[in-house]
């Protein structure tokens, strides 16, 4: 789980859709880890007549990719064919879960694809679990799943800070240290048993072989924390995310720079790469995976933003000429980020700062060499 390349593979795995009044756009990258481990769902349209509802999540990988991937693949159908989530009456023929019927599906259905793979993972002694962060949307509803550090977080209008975010699961919580404790084990260095640095995740078996207690009970649980909350008509975003992305990013830093970018770009994928991008150049080692589903009231393109970005890449520019001037050819572009980040440099992106300008940096840079070389070039034949 610690090992790290030589150098980031920052090749992204990105796409973007629609549905039911949502937008959503999502990207993933390897970063510095030697194995991509995360794993993604976005589905809009559910089984069982329920097409106006979504299911979007973030399985966040360790010690092994197999049961992200599979909880990606299969956890909307545990969670929507148990006998909990479809025990309501059906409408004209059409199933009309309740909140405690879907609250409830959600939390069987967690449990219940950790004690599947259990069986099937067996024969290949996988030893891999996962973190898992999901939001299920119906037309009047939201409901948020958690198990694990992989977080949510809700925007609203009009609200500095995120109306809703998901609680981490870790081991030295007072909840989850009291269980880790009662079954026997013990948290060192914020880890359980010094070893696993969450508390509840899916797979992890070693951490679950007590036959005497309950799965919920065990040093690592699969229980997912379900928050059921009421749409209303601010809603703007939904974010969900890994720790790779979490581990460098407040919730309210990650919030300000994705409503400053739905400003000037009404592409979430783009959106989405864009955060990746500048989690990597704040300094995060690990795997990175975002999912951001926008509602009818999120920020819309605007003018006035279009305008100040130019403007700032328009004075970048020039400071990254300033550079230039100053130390000549051997100008690379870890000097100028560090030049420019001793700079007073207004406009910057909220949330995101300079390190969310390093691509156009670079390009811009790139550019001034290509343009040197051309004029010396054309100065060596006159």
């Amino acid at each position: 789980m610690g090992a790290f390349l030589e150098k980031p593979n920052t090749e992204k795995e990105f796409s973007e859709g629609s549905g039911n009044g949502l937008r959503y756009g999502l990207s993933s990258m390897q970063g510095w880890r030697v194995e991509m481990e995360d794993a993604h769902s976005a589905v809009t349209g559910l089984p069982h007549g329920l097409e106006d509802w979504s299911f979007f999540a973030v399985f966040d990988g360790h010690a092994g990719s197999k049961v992200a991937k599979h909880c990606s693949e299969h956890m909307l159908h545990e969670i929507t064919s148990n006998p909990e989530f479809l025990g309501s009456p059906k409408i004209d023929g059409k199933l009309n879960p309740s909140t405690d019927a879907v609250k409830e599906g959600i939390r069987t259905g967690f449990l219940s694809i950790d004690s599947k793979m259990r069986d099937d993972f067996a024969r290949t002694e996988d030893r891999s679990g996962s973190t898992a962060v999901g939001v299920i949307i119906s037309p009047k509803h939201l409901f948020f799943a958690n198990c694990g550090d992989s977080r949510s977080v809700l925007s609203r209008k009009g609200q500095d800070k995120p109306a809703f975010s998901t609680e981490d699961h870790k081991p030295g919580k007072p909840n989850e240290l009291k269980r880790i404790e009662k079954a026997g084990g013990s948290v060192m260095i914020e880890r359980v048993n010094g070893s696993l640095a969450v508390s509840r995740a899916l797979g992890d078996y070693d951490y679950k072989n007590n036959p005497k207690i309950p799965p919920t009970e065990q040093l690592v649980s699969a229980e997912p924390e379900v928050t059921v909350i009421e749409r209303t008509d601010e809603e703007e975003f939904i974010v969900l995310a890994c720790d790779g992305i979490w581990d460098v990013m407040s919730n309210e830093e990650l919030c300000q720079f994705i409503r400053s970018r739905l400003a000037i770009t009404d592409h979430l994928a783009e959106i989405c790469n864009q955060v990746i991008e500048t989690c990597l150049q704040k300094g995060s080692r690990d795997n990175m995976s975002i999912v951001i589903v926008t509602f009818q009231n999120a920020p819309e393109v605007s003018q006035d933003a279009l305008t100040k970005e130019r403007e700032l890449d328009a004075l970048l520019e020039e400071k990254i000429k300033e550079v230039k001037e100053n130390f000549g050819d051997q100008t690379q572009l870890d000097l100028v980020m560090h030049v420019l980040g001793m700079a007073d440099i207004p406009g910057l992106p909220p949330g995101g700062g300079l390190s969310a300008k390093k691509g156009t940096i670079e390009e811009i840079l790139s550019r001034l060499i290509d343009r040197k070389q051309d004029e010396d070039s054309s100065d060596e034949k006159w």
